[in-house]
């Protein structure tokens, strides 16, 4: 069992997405505020964080200076999600690099299953 942390505001989503990991047997702890997840990543030592862009306080963005400014949290596997297109995302490519985002799934078009199938992929041991 995985445990992943979603930093989510569209609680909708985040209940979705909680059940459909739980029924794959992975445990999801939703967050919606950005220091709460700092302070749980610190306390539960995830195995992938799941992170939209847009958040109450401050980006998705600023989140992950944050996150990758502790040792312990720089090779943490992170898929970003949000609702933009393909030229914004463009945008946050060098973002995403430097940040070493592993994912991005645009909210409009990935399904529940698409969460859970690039998840799995990243909890997939490496290959030698």
């Amino acid at each position: 069992m995985a445990q992943i942390i979603l930093l989510e505001t569209d609680r909708q989503l985040a209940n979705n997405l909680k059940e459909y990991f739980r029924q794959a047997g992975h445990e999801l702890l939703v967050y919606s505020d950005p220091q709460q997840a700092v302070l749980a990543a610190d306390t539960n030592h995830p195995d992938i964080i799941i992170l939209d862009l847009i958040l109450a306080g401050r980006s998705g963005i600023e989140f992950l200076y944050e996150l990758r400014s502790y040792p312990d949290w720089q090779n943490i596997p992170v898929i970003v999600t949000g609702r933009f297109t393909p030229d914004e995302v463009q945008v946050y490519s060098g973002a995403f690099q430097e940040l070493g985002v592993s994912h991005y799934l645009p909210k409009q078009t990935t399904t529940l299953a698409g969460f859970l199938a690039e998840t799995q992929k990243l909890l997939q041991p490496a290959t030698a």
